[in-house]
């Protein structure tokens, strides 16, 4: 039995130093990234629910009230009274709803609450589209 090659074996070592400075400069890159992909994100610790589930809607309605009181809806025009069966039209489909709103800041906000409360007594879920303020 040969015991002396056994003391004498080389050990194996891995050297991390240059892997810890390659981690180390990919995290800083990735959090830089991710910080100018999105300036304008609200960064928010959101509660956890048991569904785990994002609800995306399927389809989407876009209405517009133009400064001189005319609603269009995708760019077609059409009366206040038109409005309610267009959307229980679109909802017949089967498919979840969306309704994009896209109000000129000069419309009255009565006109703006007609639109909500069509959307409210048909429960089809609204969206106000803004524009970010300029500095």
């Amino acid at each position: 039995m040969n015991l002396r090659n056994r003391r004498h074996r080389p050990t194996a070592e891995v050297h991390t130093a240059a892997l810890n400075d390659i981690m180390f400069f990919l995290m800083l890159f990735f959090l830089l990234a991710s910080a100018v992909a999105n300036p304008q994100v609200v960064k928010l610790l959101l509660p956890k629910s048991s569904a785990g589930e994002q609800s995306v809607a399927k389809k989407t309605m876009t209405v517009s009230i133009t400064s001189d009181l005319t609603y269009h809806v995708d760019k077609q025009p059409v009366n206040l009274e038109q409005l309610e069966p267009l959307i229980q039209s679109n909802i017949s489909t089967g498919e979840e709803l969306t309704i994009m709103l896209y109000a000129d800041s000069a419309v009255p906000i009565q006109n703006v609450i007609a639109v909500m409360d069509i959307a409210n007594r048909n429960r089809v879920r609204m969206v106000l589209a803004t524009e970010p303020k300029k500095d």
